[in-house]
């Protein structure tokens, strides 16, 4: 085995957003050069320059193992745990190679690197319930549910409300109001439990909510963010997909019946047409919605940000009136596809921490043929396959050690093969022991 060395401590430049509300003054960044391994965490160096240079260096830590989430940051722009990145890691990513080192966002600064959680993450947790409303009658001692069920709100357990997500909303940094991808990520760990006794209300609460599931943007940030791979923004996904296709709730926010529109849309024509998205949502899921009074009322209202797009040129009325479609071979490619996703008994979720990939499995090993065999045998070569005894050879194997294998009286055929040469020689080999042992091992494990 290869011996690891360590490399020798390097000078690592740190930028770090300095800021004291206290102080009434304006925030500003201070550098300072630190002396580190490179594997070192980004948290060892600013702890290093508060102990080195100054000590009134703000930042929140506790266990620097990526568990407890309290060191929190954006490095170089992006949402991270301090004790979690590594100093080489994040000077090749940095500009100019200094690493910058900046308070979360989405929330508000205490000083330097501390952000006030209570303010935002901790009171949007709170808003979803966040714990379990047991089923009655309660059992006298535990629940019995499927091992499926809790290995899939494993994923949402799996969160250590490091605020990261939180930082990188784009739907929080225009709407602070909304209640975030931590909260209705927490918010599946109970929809999800087959022991809460709430689903629907839970649900139907956060559906009823202009700031609740419909307010993601779908933007993928969160979920790029996360250090522990929770998928928030996955889990707000299927909670409305619940919300939607297994209790049918509808919401003020259109969030069902733009979901029939935007899934319609493609089907017939194989992309979005976003021309009728809109008018659909409110007035209904046919090229008749646009004249429904709340579709007009909606289209009235849009009606400065369609004069904006027309003068810009990022749309033309032939093109926003005319169907957008693909080829009619491609749109019946389409209809395949839905047609096969809908005709399913029950509808496929996908959670990685049960399938395991969100890729096909691979096709299985191909065994070698019959004819492949003997000359694999014969130049004394033999595959992992070949090799492998089936069920039956194990049933068998204490029968067969006794005996020499049949199949080596046809060997000499082999004769004029330069490889058949050291065939005798195999006989008296010791190797050839061991092998009986391993067809007897595989029938006591059997």
């Amino acid at each position: 085995m290869a011996e690891i060395r360590e490399r020798p401590p390097e000078p690592f430049t740190l930028r770090l957003r300095r800021y004291d509300p206290a102080s009434g003054e304006a925030p500003y960044w201070d550098e300072h050069t630190v002396e580190l391994e490179p594997h070192r965490s980004v948290l060892e160096a600013i702890l290093q320059a508060r102990d080195r240079f100054d000590g009134s260096i703000g930042i929140r830590c506790s266990c620097r193992q990526a568990i407890c989430g309290s060191c929190g940051v954006r490095i170089n722009g992006e949402p991270a745990l301090a004790c979690h990145t590594h100093l080489d890691a994040a000077k090749d990513s940095a500009r100019g190679g200094v690493i910058e080192v900046e308070p979360m966002g989405n929330m508000p600064v205490l000083k330097d690197l501390i952000v006030d959680m209570d303010a935002v993450h901790w009171k949007k947790i709170r808003r979803v319930t966040p714990w379990l409303l047991p089923k009655e009658p309660v059992p006298e001692r535990e629940y019995l549910v499927p091992r499926e069920a809790m290995v899939d709100v494993t994923q949402t357990m799996a969160c250590i409300q490091c605020g990261a997500c939180v930082s990188d909303c784009l739907s929080m940094e225009v709407d602070p109001g909304f209640i975030g991808p931590a909260a209705l990520a927490k918010s599946y760990r109970f929809v999800g439990d087959p022991r809460d006794d709430q689903h629907r209300e839970r649900l139907n609460d956060l559906a009823q909510d202009p700031q609740g599931i419909f307010d993601c943007t779908h933007c993928f940030k969160c979920v790029e963010a996360c250090p522990k791979d929770v998928n928030p923004m996955g889990q707000i996904m299927r909670q409305r997909r619940i919300a939607t296709g297994d209790f049918h709730i509808k919401d003020p926010n259109n969030g069902k019946r733009h979901e029939a529109a935007f899934t319609t849309l493609v089907r017939d024509n194989g992309l979005l047409w976003e021309a009728e998205l809109l008018p659909r949502s409110y007035g209904g899921n046919s090229w008749w919605g646009k004249f429904a009074p709340a579709a007009g009322k909606e289209l009235l209202n849009s009606l400065p940000a369609i004069i904006r797009a027309l003068l810009r040129r990022k749309v033309t009325p032939a093109a926003a009136l005319k169907p957008h479609r693909i080829p009619p071979t491609d749109r019946k490619n389409v209809r395949a596809i839905y047609d096969k996703v809908e005709g399913r008994e029950q509808r496929l979720e996908l959670n990685l921490y049960i399938v395991g990939e969100d890729e096909a499995p691979p096709p299985p090993a191909v065994t070698a043929d019959a004819g492949a065999a003997p000359a694999a045998a014969a130049s004394g070569t033999a595959t992992a396959t070949v090799d492998a005894p089936s069920a039956a050879d194990t049933a068998t194997a204490p029968e067969e050690t006794a005996a020499p294998q049949p199949s080596a009286a046809p060997q000499p055929s082999a004769a004029p093969e330069p490889s058949a040469a050291p065939e005798p020689s195999a006989a008296p080999e010791p190797s050839a022991g061991p092998e009986p042992s391993g067809d007897s091992e595989a029938g006591e494990s059997r």
